[in-house]
């Protein structure tokens, strides 16, 4: 652990409180961006011992709790109605759609997969030529790379009985969906670091010129949360506003080249449903035509035409849109628990809402 020691020091954490008490004047509004991020700052205390000072919210940093209920109501449909194999993520199979989750389909007889990478379900095609295989591909930036060279190795391999569901969306358009809304109350934002480590963050330079706010890139650890902080709130009192990179020693301004390469060769940018969020302008990707044919929703075309609508099952959105803390939801911690779920962001291993149950006292039962 010698690596992230230096990231987790308490005298370092104590002097950056310090500093971020004795500079603020007024109670700034940051929102993290990612599900890293809050439960970082959750489980330090961080969030706590600034109450006063900054108002941390949370934004709609999981991948796993923005994918539609719509997208989860056709992955069942795949797999109860057509003889497919349905390969995602294990915090995707929690997830609840319009009438159930994948767990639940899986438990009555559905052939739903856990996978660790993309390319298993690659495998999983090669191993089982009966039977069609769709992943569910969802994530952030982070993993659409991983996603495309599964789709460039099921490609070269000519597998016909390949095929994905994309939900993989966009960080930046939805922040600045969430600028836009009239109840906005963000400030500050502290950007995503595992995003920016593929995109880099030298694009965030114009949301930040646009809507004149503070955009911070930082990393996971206290350290790297309670810097990010810091800047932000030294740009906010001196009525400055720019990106800055405060995860340095993983993200570059340009990024990673070659996963952006591999991304723009399979995906392009699309106009995605976001869920709680409704359609977000460029905010999420799909095939481009010379893959369209490993696309699940051209494949199952008739079914896709029947998938169910997002309802409103919870207040997910108003959580992820820094509208409330997850603590404010009527619902948290009695009747929705991470066992028995009625949203994504208490499912989700980043979810808020797991955070804060996790981490935080629960309110009475």
């Amino acid at each position: 652990m010698r690596h992230v020691d230096e990231f987790r020091s308490s005298s370092t954490c104590l002097r950056l409180l310090k500093q971020i008490r004795e500079t603020a004047s007024v109670p700034w509004v940051l929102m993290d961006v990612c599900g890293g991020q809050t439960h970082g700052l959750v489980k330090s205390g961080i969030e706590q011992t600034l109450a006063g000072v900054v108002e941390l919210i949370h934004g709609p940093g999981c991948p796993v709790c923005v994918t539609p209920a719509e997208a989860i109501d056709f992955a069942i449909q795949l797999v109860t109605e057509e003889n497919v194999l349905l390969a995602t993520f294990g915090d995707m199979v929690r997830v609840p759609g319009s009438r159930q989750s994948l767990m639940q389909a899986r438990s009555m007889g559905a052939d739903v997969r856990v996978i660790y990478s993309p390319i298993d379900a690659v495998t999983l095609a090669q191993q089982h030529p009966d039977r069609q295989v769709v992943l569910f591909a969802v994530g952030f930036e982070t993993t659409a790379p991983a996603t495309a060279l599964a789709v460039l190795q099921a490609s070269e391999q000519r597998l016909g009985n390949f095929s994905l569901l994309v939900s993989h969306v966009r960080v930046q358009p939805a922040m600045e969906a969430i600028l836009q809304m009239p109840d906005c109350r963000v400030q500050a934002f502290l950007a995503a670091g595992h995003v920016a480590t593929v995109t880099g963050f030298h694009e965030l330079g114009s949301l930040s010129d646009r809507y004149h706010v503070p955009v911070v890139v930082t990393g996971f650890e206290p350290v790297d949360l309670l810097m990010g902080i810091l800047d932000c709130v030294e740009q906010l009192e001196a009525g400055s506003c720019r990106v800055s990179n405060q995860y340095g020693r993983h993200v570059q301004q340009r990024g990673n080249r070659a996963a952006q390469a591999i991304v723009e060769r399979v995906y392009q940018v699309a106009t995605t449903p976001w869920r709680g969020f409704g359609q977000i302008v460029e905010g999420g990707l799909r095939l481009r035509e010379p893959f369209a044919s490993f696309d699940a929703c051209n494949r199952f075309q008739s079914l896709a035409e029947t998938a169910e609508r997002d309802p409103d099952v919870c207040r997910a959105a108003d959580v992820m849109a820094g509208r409330i803390k997850p603590k404010q939801c009527p619902e948290f911690g009695i009747t929705c628990t991470p066992d028995a779920p009625r949203g994504a962001p208490m499912v989700s291993s980043e979810g808020a809402c797991a955070a804060y149950y996790r981490f935080q006292n629960r309110p009475p039962q």
